[in-house]
């Protein structure tokens, strides 16, 4: 059907020169590149309106990971990953780790990996890039392995859609970005702990001065294996105590 002239008066970049067939679709999409960016939400949509939730046997996966840090939980991610789930209208199964991203080896990851190698899975949602991985390294591979087993990547909140050539490429741009992030904020922690040094701070150990407590029958073996030549390290392991220990029982 020939498409009908748009509101520039040049069919171009906007509503009205989109095929009538086709209008369905962007209408969801259409105000969100007005804004710029692609939602999630306007992806689920067209995942819907082309068709995409008929069941073909497989399913989305949802991936969800957190940090192992006190306090972490998955309640920021778990509304917006269930509302999209439920607009594509697909099966989903759900894959939640607690692990860091600075590697890819995580239990919930690999049975998702599992799943696609097997082809389970032809789609894979998450709320931010960075919850799949924090390295380039890590995330490139892996956008090459969906490419490859013909996977698409939706992340709602980078309003990402791996099936695109733009999405690929801001895949790539996020990917660096997360390593970026991940790099100065370790810089961020070394640099304050040699500051904290600098002014006298410590961590771990025991309070200056006291000795942790010694039962008599180890320091009569430590006194014993010292008079016998026995080194610092193998007292240490005899009786289960640190090499500093050793050393305050000794005396040196």
């Amino acid at each position: 059907m020939r498409a009908s002239p748009g509101r520039d008066g040049k069919g171009e970049n906007c509503k009205g020169s989109i095929p009538v067939e086709n209008r369905g679709f962007w209408d969801h999409q259409l105000p969100t590149y007005v804004n710029g960016k692609t939602s999630g939400w306007a992806i689920a949509r067209a995942f819907h309106n082309q068709g995409a939730n008929v069941d073909n046997g497989k399913t989305i996966a949802v991936y969800v990971r957190v940090s192992k840090g006190r306090g972490q939980d998955t309640a920021s991610q778990d509304g917006d990953l269930k509302r999209w789930a439920e607009a594509s209208g697909r099966p989903v199964k759900w894959f939640t780790d607690k692990a860091t991203g600075k590697n890819m080896e995580r239990p919930a990851f690999a049975r998702m990996m599992e799943d696609i190698s097997t082809a389970k899975v032809d789609t894979v949602a998450c709320w931010r890039l960075d919850r799949l991985g924090r390295t380039a390294k890590g995330l490139t591979a892996l956008f090459d392995e969906f490419r490859e087993r013909g996977v698409n990547l939706i992340s709602l909140k980078d309003g990402l859609d791996l099936s695109t050539v733009a999405g690929r490429l801001m895949a790539n741009i996020l990917a660096s970005v997360a390593a970026y992030e991940t790099e100065v904020r370790a810089e961020r922690v070394l640099a304050g702990q040699e500051a904290a040094r600098a002014n006298g701070k410590t961590w771990g150990g025991s309070v200056k001065g006291r000795r942790l407590k010694v039962t008599p029958e180890q320091e009569s073996v430590i006194r014993r294996m010292k008079s016998e030549g026995e080194k610092i390290a193998a007292i240490a392991r005899a009786t289960g105590l640190s090499r500093p220990t050793v050393y305050s029982v000794l005396g040196d």
